[in-house]
């Protein structure tokens, strides 16, 4: 009970953990991936793609997509040649195209919020988002992804807090202190909100892999009017 901030209306926390304390007591989840899941999927679903989020990036991914009959996005990030965890490589997906994307963030948090109806929020849909979980009750939980550091454990950044906060600007029910700590860090970041999510880590770390252009998309405010809603294991636009 001290860590689900049940006395709240609006909660923010971090990672699988933060998931499993807020979910039950939830009437709606969002999942916040900046960079790169709830961007990809923004845009996939915007586009009437059907997004299957999924843990691991092995074998057994290949034979999921098979047994829903999607295809699988590629391991490794890349613009081109088919569809990856790059928001870029998304931008033109197909309507109906069903595509499985392992993620071991965004994806793997989407799908341990049990029976909790589950959104995907980020930069480009926050006010789409926020305004679309008030349908399901007062009781709503955002949860930063982060990232992981090399042994595995959950590296917080900077990007994922923003994101959270940018949904829980549109929020006005009480606010628990992790949420207003995540909203004044939105607030002090929304005049530089480019130049933040490019300089912190994450962003630095994929520019230097050469895809500032999926941080560019990563990093657009409000331009997306996409709810991706998890609905029997894929998230589709229910904003529609």
């Amino acid at each position: 009970m001290i860590y689900n901030q049940h006395e709240y209306d609006i909660r923010m926390e971090w990672g699988l953990k933060g998931v499993e304390e807020l979910a039950p007591i939830s009437d709606v989840i969002i999942i916040v991936d900046v960079l790169s899941f709830s961007t990809c999927v923004d845009i996939a679903t915007s586009r009437g793609a059907f997004i299957y989020p999924y843990q691991w990036k092995n074998e057994t991914a290949i034979e999921y997509a098979k047994n829903v009959g999607a295809i699988l996005a590629d391991f490794k990030r890349k613009y081109t040649d088919g569809f990856s965890l790059s928001p870029t490589s998304l931008t033109h997906i197909t309507p109906h195209q069903k595509l499985v994307l392992p993620s071991p963030n965004g994806a793997t948090l989407s799908l341990t919020t049990g029976n909790t109806p589950t959104l995907c929020g980020c930069l480009r849909n926050a006010k789409a988002v926020a305004n679309f979980a008030k349908k399901y009750g007062k009781k709503i939980s955002i949860i930063a992804a982060g990232e992981q550091w090399q042994d595995n454990s959950l590296r917080v950044s900077l990007e994922d807090v923003i994101g959270a906060g940018a949904i829980i600007s549109y929020l006005e029910d009480r606010l628990s202190p992790e949420s207003k700590a995540s909203l004044a860090i939105f607030k002090s970041s929304q005049e530089t909100l480019l130049s933040d999510i490019k300089e912190c880590s994450s962003g630095k770390e994929l520019i230097a892999r050469g895809f500032e252009k999926d941080v560019l998309l990563a990093s657009d405010f409000n331009i997306s009017n996409c709810v991706p809603v998890l609905r029997n294991g894929y998230f589709e636009n229910g904003n529609i």
